[in-house]
């Protein structure tokens, strides 16, 4: 079961540049990602989101596997290719897995002028490497589906020494 982690950063900047090193940290196999998303509020007051992972993307790739395989297997490729793409896209565009997007806007909603929060829905993680990692970005713990005792673990352990 995936693990749902907020984390508040003094702005977008640092919060972008956590994602990255998420990704860096998934090529290593020391965090796995089902979902993630960034919010920011700008100074004057505008919550902005950005999910990281484009469900109408996925779909339309897999829409045009699916529907070249097809196609070709009743003579029309091109045609089955098409059509595959569009259902693939329009099925990744209406689904609505990982981090809820109501939930994200309401976070976002708490979020000081210029501040900024990533959220993580993870599957596996290598913890202290991790959180070695993020701690040099100074980010606050918002919101997790931890136990207590693991979430003031990760708050003892992302504090700047």
């Amino acid at each position: 079961m995936a693990e749902l982690v907020v984390l508040g950063f003094a702005d977008k900047e640092k919060a972008e540049s956590v994602l990255r090193l998420a990704k860096d940290l998934s090529r290593q196999e020391l965090l796995d990602l089902e979902d993630a998303a960034l919010a920011w509020r700008t100074l004057d007051g505008k919550i902005h989101v950005r999910q990281t992972y484009s469900l109408t993307a996925a779909g339309a790739g897999r829409g045009l596997f699916w529907g070249t395989l097809f196609g070709a297997l009743f003579l029309v490729p091109v045609f089955g290719a098409a059509v595959g793409t569009v259902a693939g896209a329009a099925a990744g565009k209406l689904s609505d897995v990982g981090i809820n997007d109501s939930f994200v806007k309401e976070i976002a909603g708490t979020l000081g002028p210029g501040r900024a929060a990533v959220f993580a829905l993870v599957r596996r993680t290598t913890p202290d490497r991790v959180r070695e990692a993020l701690r040099p970005f100074g980010p606050t713990v918002i919101r997790t589906s931890l136990t207590k005792d693991r979430e003031e673990e990760l708050v003892t352990a992302l504090r700047m020494e």
